[in-house]
């Protein structure tokens, strides 16, 4: 839709007819007359309701009218108290006596003033980058800068063009995905946005930090050291290995991996020494781990804090007669309702189960899930996740105590056996093809739960974990979403883009495959431990039956 350039704003009216009407006024002015309703929006320019400028502001158009010393502008019509060249029109924004900047000059705009004795003067509007600071690394940034740092208009989040991405406003409705402000929706080091460039897909904004005293006041309430709540991005002990055992890499070192969370580029994150922590929104602490072969690891020996469980907070059996009011996930993902479809479809709900008292958002547990009671969660990245309840009178072992041990495994020919790959096209873990669009690997492969996974693929086809360039049977399928499985099971699936019709290094994730007369049964998959395959130290695996519940949930919801 093109807006001509004296238009201010439209309605864009759709009952009971699709119109589009040019407005001369925005919603702000005292002649404004048709509101946003449920038959038409109202559509501003933005430089008619901006209260700060970008770069040298010779785009605005707002309604200051007083110099930074408090004196009065003239009108820009009128050549008194002082004659000047400036004739108002209809497209320079030469209205009233606003203050405007139409020579582009270097300070902003600025006004002839009233006074005979002071000429002109500047505005001094406040630039949008400076208008609201960010603290941290502005999470919660909701200012209005629109620009990026190399001058880059940003593209609209509810556009997908010039570049296609997953940040729709209604998907995330908690990040203020609002216009083409800059934004940190996924735990970057500051704010960004995607640009109208389509030769640039994002960049970074240039935002004023807040001051340090204000950071640590902040900051400092919230944390916790024995304990963790929701995901643990305020856990500031000092826990410094994995669940099994194994020493954690220090933050501000690069080996054995290297990494972007470098502390000083995360200030807020209590990035200390070799301490277990959550930087990116993952479902709990964790840490890279001063194995070569083992990136990352999570920290779940550390507990979740008893008040981060609400109301009734265990369960009998398997969890389907629970009827407390817990609507939180492991994860501390608040809970959808049950009878809405937004952010997820939900294929159960209380008209397909009308037995299971699906009420609220409440955990429930309405088909018999071994793993307890479950959700829908309201994170787009989670389709539904298991509660934070425990099995009345079992404190449970999360360090993987539902494994078969076994050394010295024969690799065969395994056609389910996959070979993930990373965006530089090398191999980093195994997996298996448990069916034609899922593939099943360890959580332990990947540094979180919401890890972006554009350009990661799984190849299968080959006993080799370099196969030669063109050999036969190679299939290399892109990878679209992760789902974490429970807690203690430290498995993930990974869907593939479309449907296909041992222990060595960084094969973690593979498969324990036995043969069950004319049929092979997928028993084990691999997790990382100290060492591989000494003596001494058995490899490990999980016992994928336990988890025959939430796998086949994972296939039927997608």
């Amino acid at each position: 839709m093109i807006i001509s350039i004296t238009t201010r704003a439209f309605n864009y009216e759709t009952r009971p007819t699709v119109t589009c009407k040019h407005l001369p006024w925005v919603g702000d002015g005292s002649n404004a007359e048709v509101k946003r309703n449920v038959n038409c929006d109202l559509y501003e320019k933005k430089v008619y309701v901006r209260k700060c400028i970008v770069g040298k502001g010779e785009d605005y158009r707002g309604k200051v009218f007083t110099t930074k010393s408090a004196l009065t502008c003239q009108q820009w019509w009128s050549k008194f108290p002082h004659d000047h060249r400036w004739t108002p029109t209809a497209t320079n924004g030469l209205e009233l006596n606003y203050c405007r900047n139409p020579d582009g000059d270097r300070i902003g705009p600025w006004c002839y003033t009233t006074d005979p004795e002071r000429r002109y003067e500047s505005c001094n509007i406040p630039q949008c980058k400076d208008e609201v600071c960010i603290t941290c690394n502005g999470e919660e940034y909701r200012g209005q800068v629109d620009h990026t740092v190399s001058g880059r208009e940003c593209q609209r989040w509810d556009q997908q063009y010039p570049h296609q991405h997953i940040y729709q406003p209604e998907k995330y409705p908690d990040k203020s995905l609002d216009d083409n402000y800059c934004r940190n929706p996924d735990a970057s080091p500051v704010p960004w946005c995607y640009t109208t460039d389509p030769e640039m897909e994002r960049e970074n904004c240039d935002i004023r930090k807040c001051t340090e005293v204000h950071v640590e006041k902040r900051q400092r309430s919230s944390f916790t050291t024995n304990c963790f709540r929701g995901r643990g991005e305020d856990y500031r002990g000092k826990v410094n290995e994995t669940t099994s055992g194994i020493p954690c890499q220090r933050w501000d070192a690069q080996y054995p991996h290297e990494h972007p969370f470098y502390p000083n580029t995360y200030e807020c994150k209590g990035l200390e020494e070799n301490y277990c922590r959550n930087p990116d929104g993952s479902e709990a602490p964790w840490c890279f781990t001063s194995v070569p072969e083992m990136r990352t690891a999570l920290c779940l020996q550390i507990k979740r804090c008893a008040d981060d469980i609400e109301a009734e907070d265990c369960y009998q059996e398997n969890g389907k007669n629970y009827k407390g009011m817990v609507r939180k996930t492991r994860k501390g993902i608040t809970c959808q309702k049950w009878n809405v479809n937004t952010p997820h479809q939900t294929k159960i709900n209380p008209r397909t189960h009308p037995e299971a008292n699906l009420t609220e958002n409440y955990c429930r547990n309405p088909d018999g899930d071994q793993h307890g009671p479950w959700c829908y969660t309201t994170d787009p990245k989670t389709e539904f996740d298991y509660c934070a309840i425990k099995q009345c009178g079992i404190d449970t072992d999360i360090s993987g105590e539902k494994v078969l041990r076994i050394v010295n495994g024969i690799p065969g020919n395994s056609p389910w056996t996959v070979s993930l790959r990373d965006r530089k096209g090398n191999h980093f873990c195994g997996g298996s093809l448990v069916n034609p669009r899922w593939v099943i690997s360890t959580k332990q492969c990947f540094s979180s739960c919401y890890v972006d996974l554009p350009g990661y693929s799984a190849m299968m086809g080959t006993l080799f974990r370099d196969p030669q360039e063109g050999e036969p049977g190679v299939q290399t399928i892109p990878l679209t979403k992760i789902v974490c499985g429970p807690s203690e099971s430290q498995l993930v699936m990974l869907q593939l883009e479309y449907a296909v019709p041992v222990c060595l290094q960084r094969d973690y994730g593979g498969p324990l495959a036995c043969q069950n007369r004319d049929c092979w049964v997928l028993e084990g998959v691999i997790i990382p431990m100290r060492r591989c395959g000494h003596p001494g130290q058995p490899n490990i695996f999980i016992r994928v039956s336990v988890y025959v519940d939430w796998i086949k949930k994972v296939m039927e919801m997608a």
